[in-house]
């Protein structure tokens, strides 16, 4: 099982931990703990077995989290194919209300073509208008909603 994040908050931070308890802990391979030495994991001296205080570890772990986030600018979507905030082709954007007071916006990605999506408030819709072109779909209505429904059948 190989994890993409470990849960920092696994860790004890008054604690020292060997190479192998790491690996143990997040469920990772030795060697990735060792790579995490040499591009920065303090270590707590150059002696065998190699010891890590929790809290320099609970510190690399979200410093690394901190740097790989990528916050959506005004205007933009995040693709996830493309792993990254983009504003949408031709500024085109289809706005699905959710509830009375959010909704998901729906917009094409430039770079690969796929749909891109963000969740936003009412409130701030109203920066995405002044940029772009936004269609607003409503639901359609339940059918106990309806006033005289329809019966589609091909019974005459």
């Amino acid at each position: 099982m190989r994890k993409q994040r470990p849960n920092y908050r696994l860790a004890k931070i008054h604690r020292s931990y060997t190479v192998e308890e790491i690996a143990r802990l997040f469920g990772i391979h030795r060697n990735t703990v060792r790579s995490w030495i040499k591009t920065g994991l303090v270590t707590i001296d150059d002696r065998h077995p190699i010891l890590i205080q929790g809290r320099e570890m609970v510190g690399f772990l979200q410093k690394r989290r901190a740097l790989r986030k990528r916050i959506c600018g005004p205007g933009e979507l995040y693709c996830l194919r493309c792993r990254a905030p983009q504003l949408p082709d031709g500024n085109m954007v289809e706005y699905k209300p959710i509830t009375a007071t959010f909704g998901n916006l729906t917009a094409i990605c430039p770079t690969c073509s796929c749909l891109m999506h963000r969740i936003i408030g009412v409130r701030k819709l109203e920066q995405f208008y002044e940029e772009m072109a936004i269609v607003s779909r409503q639901a359609l209505p339940h059918i106990g909603e309806i006033v005289q429904p329809s019966l589609n059948s091909d019974l005459r």
